[in-house]
This record gives structure tokens, sequence and C-alpha cells, in this order.
């Protein structure tokens, strides 16, 4: 499965803003720099987000950004989705009547299943899990945590 750009920075934004959910609105700029995302393209994205109920905006020198809804209620396929719309990763899949084996063709249906398994996991995996697998991995907010060992 490929991501595009857009998915892949819209969803790191996402994630900055699930870090601090019920946090103060984010500034786009503090989430551009911690995300390393180029500032215009974010707002875009953020535009985006918000369009679709994703994402609440306010304006003014408190505003910012925050998610329109708790990190639990967000998976990754309905941020996916927003950002690049739902779409087939070969054009068998949408249509079959293009290819030129399609009778018999042993290729289109394990990958129709990879596809499928794929978004599987998408649909089960929400914000708020993602946060806690970057946490358990030891990258929060854009610093790495080496554990310190005792020397005692």
């Amino acid at each position: 499965m490929k991501i595009s750009m857009k998915a892949d920075y819209g969803v790191r934004a996402l994630l900055d803003l699930a870090e601090r959910f019920g946090d103060a609105p984010v500034p786009s700029h503090d989430i551009a720099a911690r995300q390393h995302v180029p500032g215009p393209f974010l707002d875009q994205l953020l535009m985006t987000l918000r369009r679709a109920g994703l994402v609440r905006s306010t304006r003014g020198p408190r505003g910012g950004h925050v998610l329109a809804h708790p990190p639990e209620e967000i998976t990754l396929a309905t941020a996916i989705d927003v950002l690049e719309g739902q779409a087939a990763q070969m054009e068998c899949f949408t249509a079959p009547e293009t290819c030129e084996i399609n009778f018999g063709c042993s290729i289109r249906s394990s990958l129709m299943r990879a596809e499928a398994a794929a978004r599987r996991m998408l649909e089960e995996t929400s914000l708020a899990d993602m946060v806690r697998e970057r946490a358990r991995e030891g990258v929060f907010h854009g610093i790495y945590h080496i554990p310190v060992e005792s020397t005692r």
C-alpha cells in the first residue's frame, strides 16, 4: 500500500494534535516545526481536515487547531480517506475488465486479500492507538528519549 506525502503529512499533523488533545489550540507553525512539514502545505492539509470535520480551528492570538473528536474516535482509515480519497492500488481492483488476463488471474485475488487486510488494519487503528505506540517506542513530541541506566 502506497501512502502519498499528503497523507503522510496530514496524519503527522493529526498525531501532533492527538498528543495534545484537551490542551489549548495548537498554532500551525508549531505543528509544522515539530513534524517537519512545510507551513503552507500544512495549512492546506489542515483546511482539508477542518472541512471534513476532523479538526476545529480558532483564529486570533491564542488560536490554532484542535481535534474535533477524541483521538479514540478518529481512525487511520478515516484520515487517509479524507486526505487522499479511497483509491485502489491497482486498476484491476476497480476495473477488472481492463486486465488482459482477468480470467484465472491468481495475482489479482491475492492482492485484493492483502489490500482488504491492510484496510481492516487502518480501520482498527485510531489516533489514540498510534500515540500510545509512539510513546512505547520512546518517541514523543519529536524527542527521542534514551533510558538512563542506574550506575549504582
